[in-house]
């Protein structure tokens, strides 16, 4: 048996301990157990949940020296280091050759004791650019639902949690018993794309009265071949000088901003229309449902008819 050992820490998510405990400690009638899972904690005894309740766990860290796999389903608040024990335990398990696991935030705790350092990770999307600032030696994929760097694994979003220990079930014991856990679940074996299709579209962070009534203009005239000398005529300034304010104030050129607003206004269509996709690319100005599935699927990483059958919203 493969020992599966999860460690909470307060306040703990449910849900993001729920995947790990879902696929690898759930006994299921005509599946081989594989796996055992337990649970445990710095500090044995009621554990605090984001949920309003306490769990009780009874384990302390000594349980991190028999795991095969070490799972930290989530790490609230992320600024907060481990503690020196639980720093200590996390690498000696990691060193004797456990795999270490993080679901979502969990990622915070490998960061801190030093687990990621060179190699690639993911966390929550919303959370990707803190875990590169707090952690530069770590290469953060914001994009990806999943990271398996082999003997360390990070997923994106608390739901990505259940992708990845998927993903560590497969690598484990092959697609066929996988795919068995997965059918148990109600879930697909592997999810299409990454986790860039969930987040919310971005919106500028500081736009002063130089650039607004532009970026008003451009949004409305997304159905139109906008170039470059048309916008900066529409401004009153150079093509240059344009190019510097979108890059000082927004961090892109624009044909970079009004793709990305393309893109944000084709997933509002697929998610509240029926519109077909030649309709939707031409709302957007992408000309065709060729470009406009080349386009979202550079940025996305899945397929309009995906998405939509994803995200549309019923009536």
């Amino acid at each position: 048996m493969h020992h599966v050992v999860a460690l909470v820490h307060p306040p703990q998510s449910t849900f993001e301990l729920g995947c790990a405990a879902e696929v690898f400690g759930i006994a299921r009638r005509g599946i081989p157990a594989r796996y055992a899972f337990g649970v445990c904690t710095e500090h044995p005894g009621p554990v605090p949940t984001l949920a309003g309740y306490d769990m009780l766990v009874t384990d302390g860290l000594d349980a991190l020296d028999r795991a095969d796999t070490v799972v930290i389903p989530g790490w609230l608040p992320t600024e907060q280091p481990p503690s020196p024990p639980v720093v200590a335990a996390l690498r000696r398990a990691h060193g004797r050759g456990a795999r270490v696991v993080s679901i979502c935030s969990g990622a915070f705790a490998l960061g801190h004791a030093g687990l990621l350092d060179g190699r690639r990770a993911t966390t929550h999307w919303a959370r990707a650019g803190q875990l590169a600032d707090r952690f530069p030696a770590v290469r953060v994929d914001p994009d990806v639902l999943y990271v398996d760097d082999g003997d360390v694994a990070t997923s994106a979003g608390s739901g990505a949690g259940i992708d990845l220990c998927l993903h560590l079930v497969r690598a484990d014991h092959g697609a066929g018993y996988a795919a068995q856990v997965a059918r148990s679940m109600v879930m697909p074996p592997h999810r299409e794309g990454g986790q860039l299709q969930y987040s919310a579209p971005p919106h500028p962070a500081q736009i002063d009265g130089t650039l607004a009534p532009l970026l008003e203009w451009m949004t409305g005239r997304l159905d139109e071949p906008l170039t470059v000398e048309e916008l900066a005529a529409h401004a009153g300034v150079s093509a240059r000088t344009l190019a510097r304010r979108f890059a000082d104030q927004l961090g892109a050129s624009p044909g970079q901003w009004l793709l990305a607003q393309r893109i944000a206004t084709a997933r509002e269509l697929l998610e509240s229309t029926d519109l077909p996709l030649e309709a939707v690319a031409r709302r957007v100005g992408l000309s065709s449902a060729v470009n406009l599935r080349r386009r979202f699927l550079r940025a996305l990483g899945t397929t309009p008819g995906a998405y939509r059958r994803a995200f549309r919203a019923e009536p």
